[in-house]
């Protein structure tokens, strides 16, 4: 069974995903990094919205209260 994924978070740097997957993770949330495979095309791609830490729609409103918690 195939899960669907959202948006939770649009990081800035591969950094800044990092450590809300890591948040994420502590609070038992699975997590995936979306575009964290392309960072190395940066020349070739665009910069902004690169970067998005998604997880399990059913895991969503929880997720975004921790991401919301971090004061990003």
């Amino acid at each position: 069974m195939v899960t669907a994924v959202k948006p939770v978070y649009d990081a800035a740097n591969l950094i800044d995903a990092h450590l809300v997957r890591h948040a994420l993770e502590d609070a038992g949330i699975p997590v995936f990094i979306m575009g964290e495979s392309l960072t190395g095309g940066a020349g070739e791609l665009p910069l902004h919205g690169l970067l998005r830490v998604c997880v399990p729609d059913a895991a969503w409103r929880e997720a975004d209260a921790v991401v919301q918690s971090l004061g990003l």
